[in-house]
């Protein structure tokens, strides 16, 4: 089984690259924003909190996060690994998704950061909201907000794992096919390890 932890800031271009690593590899991808954003749109108290973090740029509390990603790794059991988008964001959870993997005889195979820089990603960001519609790609200061929260957040959950010779950084800038291909040969080295 080849469990991926794809990363990156928003805009980084994770969601783009999970499709076509989904279509070479077979992987079930788990974007914890997707699955956010649908409770998020559900209209539930829970959704209404989400919503109000969210829209804000803030994080979601880790325990409901890792509800989410326990029961959608326990609904796919046939899978032949999985991407895990959006999760881990903090060192606590990339511990707690270690253990639960660990439970299940399962560990990260690999952890890949899509790197791209600050302007960049405010570009990406806001065409992105031209086309979906989404508030929080329109707003500059709530996508500062969110690059600024992955920096201090996030980024040290690139430490943890290079703790455990799981890390690897890809270049994200460049034609999709191109940063596919890098991503695919990394991959591709850590399944041949």
């Amino acid at each position: 089984m080849f469990n991926l932890v794809i990363f990156g800031p928003p805009g980084s271009g994770k969601g783009t690259q999970s499709e076509n690593i989904i279509n070479k590899y077979g992987l079930v991808h788990l974007s914890t924003g997707d699955l956010l954003r649908a409770e998020k749109n559900s209209g539930s108290e829970l959704g209404n909190k989400i919503k109000e973090l969210i829209d804000n740029g803030n994080l979601v509390p880790d325990s409901l996060v890792e509800e989410m990603v326990k029961k959608n790794v326990a609904n796919n059991k046939e899978a032949a690994g999985f991407i895990f988008d959006g999760f881990p964001r903090t060192t606590t959870q990339a511990a707690w998704l270690d253990n639960m993997l660990a439970e299940q005889g399962q560990s990260v195979t690999q952890m890949l950061a899509l790197d791209v820089d600050d302007n960049e990603l405010r570009n990406r960001i806001l065409e992105r909201g031209k086309v979906s519609g989404r508030a929080d790609d329109q707003d500059e200061n709530i996508i500062n907000n969110r690059i600024a929260v992955y920096h201090k957040q996030t980024q040290p959950v690139i430490d943890f794992y290079s703790a455990q010779g799981k890390f690897v950084s890809v270049d994200g800038i460049g034609s999709l096919d191109d940063v596919f291909g890098r991503i695919s040969d990394a991959m591709d080295k850590a399944m041949q390890n």
